[in-house]
């Protein structure tokens, strides 16, 4: 099915109603073909609410959003899609107020909207990456100043800004994609199993003078330091100045539109953002189907999403 638009208005000119909304996601799920999601037979019975398996060991019923993000939604796909295309558009996001306003659903809807899509944007098979490889960290949390006098009184005596931040881990292929992982703490225990899973050996590794990346040169290509404290930041064709790009975009966005990112959920946070600049090079409306591609096999419930997970 056809749909090309430029706007959020042109959108949902498109999806004016339910039946188109299921028309154009049954054609990105399955094409012509329904497929059972629960077995994968391709044969099945139409029925009065969707389709039957007609495979006999299955034999169960579906519809076009069983095994999505939609799944027992309550809210129209029109809404859905909406969501999704101002989600993937907005360099820097949208708050779940605003969202809420701009849709005219709750607030706390539009939170939950916001947190599966954040889900399903995840990678989910991301490639090695290769070539030269920039590598840095950022702790994302509030500013001293604005934190309860007890918790200055802790920084005072620890004598650092990290506390009480949460650390990100960051890799990005330089003209390429970028990963990113919330860790508990950073040290080279926990980054270079990291770095061994998701750098291919071939790569040219290139980080700032963290002691946590000493010894790198051993595992890979070659491993070109560049030294902040002395105020070095480019050394030729050497820098970090891509990762930190994007660690200001995401730094922008948590403290300009969300303001407040619990760690609970900072990595769908951190999803969210590395979507958006890995697929930074293509047009609003191809980004919105890709994140439709992505819907399947990713559903978060709203008890898993609240869930204490200590």
């Amino acid at each position: 099915m056809k749909s090309q638009f430029n706007s959020l208005l042109q959108l949902l000119d498109f999806f004016n109603d339910e039946e188109t909304c299921k028309a154009f996601l049954g054609q990105q799920r399955w094409g012509d073909t329904p497929s059972c999601p629960h077995c994968g037979c391709t044969k099945a019975y139409v029925t009065n609410r969707g389709f039957k398996c007609s495979e006999k060991t299955c034999y169960k019923k579906f519809t076009v959003t069983t095994g999505t993000i939609f799944e027992n939604t309550k809210i129209k796909l029109r809404t859905w899609f909406a969501a999704m295309y101002l989600v993937t558009a907005h360099k820097k996001g949208i708050s779940s107020l605003q969202l809420s306003r701009d849709l005219n659903i709750t607030q706390k809807t539009a939170w939950f909207v916001l947190h599966r899509i954040r889900e399903m944007l995840r990678e989910k098979a991301p490639q090695m990456l290769e070539g030269t490889v920039e590598c840095d960290e950022t702790y994302v949390g509030g500013k001293a100043e604005n934190k309860h006098k007890k918790v200055r009184k802790e920084l005072r005596e620890k004598g650092t800004g990290y506390v009480n931040k949460t650390p990100v881990f960051g890799l990005l292929q330089r003209e390429g994609n970028v990963h990113t992982f919330v860790m508990s703490k950073e040290d080279g225990a926990t980054l270079k199993p990291i770095l061994r899973e998701k750098v291919s050996a071939s790569a040219m590794v290139v980080t700032d003078g963290f002691g946590a990346y000493g010894d790198l040169h051993k595992e890979f290509k070659a491993h070109e330091i560049i030294n902040h404290a002395q105020d070095e930041y480019v050394r030729g064709e050497f820098h970090t100045n891509s990762i930190e790009g994007f660690w200001s975009q995401l730094e922008r966005g948590i403290y300009g539109i969300y303001h407040n990112v619990s760690p609970k959920h900072l990595h769908r946070y951190c999803h969210e953002f590395g979507y958006r600049y890995n697929n930074r090079k293509v047009t609003d409306c191809a980004r919105f189907h890709d994140a439709v591609n992505k819907v399947g096999n990713t559903r978060l419930t709203y008890k898993a999403l609240i869930a204490n997970n200590k």
